[in-house]
């Protein structure tokens, strides 16, 4: 079973259960964790099992709902507020026609909004999976999703 070989290759050390969820998460291709994720950690560091749900629904870049392969979070920090940041999310909404927390029919983007991805010089920001874009205009936007589309 593939996930039980995710998980071997992390010590069964209660320290490593971001590290854990985060690659069960990676492995999916609808980019969540599902009920046996949980489970399979839970019982990997013997840990109770509302304990690593309450892990995995604390951090924002975990899921338990499906989502696309692509998910596209906009930074909502003040700065990126005050450079943009609510132009680039409705930009991001009306291209892909979704609201935020939708995933497209395609099944290719997610959006959700963050409240800060440290990336504040380059603001405003979207990550989207591990890569962060900053100094984003609507046409670097719309640059960056057709793209990812097209690499889908």
């Amino acid at each position: 079973m593939e996930k039980v070989k995710i998980l071997r290759k992390f010590d069964a050390k209660r320290e490593n259960i971001l590290l854990l969820l985060q690659a069960l998460q990676k492995a999916n291709p609808r980019n969540y964790l599902t009920e046996e994720d949980l489970r399979l950690v839970s019982h990997y560091l013997s840990l109770p099992l509302s304990y690593v749900m309450g892990v995995a629904t604390f951090y924002s870049l975990f899921s338990l709902k499906p989502r696309g392969k692509y998910v596209i979070r906009v930074c909502e920090s003040p700065p990126c507020h005050l450079e943009g940041a609510e132009s680039i999310l409705e930009e991001i909404k009306n291209y892909l026609r979704l609201e935020e927390g939708q995933t497209t029919e395609d099944g290719i983007f997610t959006l959700e909004t963050s409240e800060c991805l440290g990336h504040c010089a380059e603001s405003p920001v979207m990550m989207i999976n591990e890569e962060v874009y900053g100094n984003l205009t609507a046409e670097k936007v719309r640059s960056i999703l057709d793209e990812l589309r097209r690499a889908k």
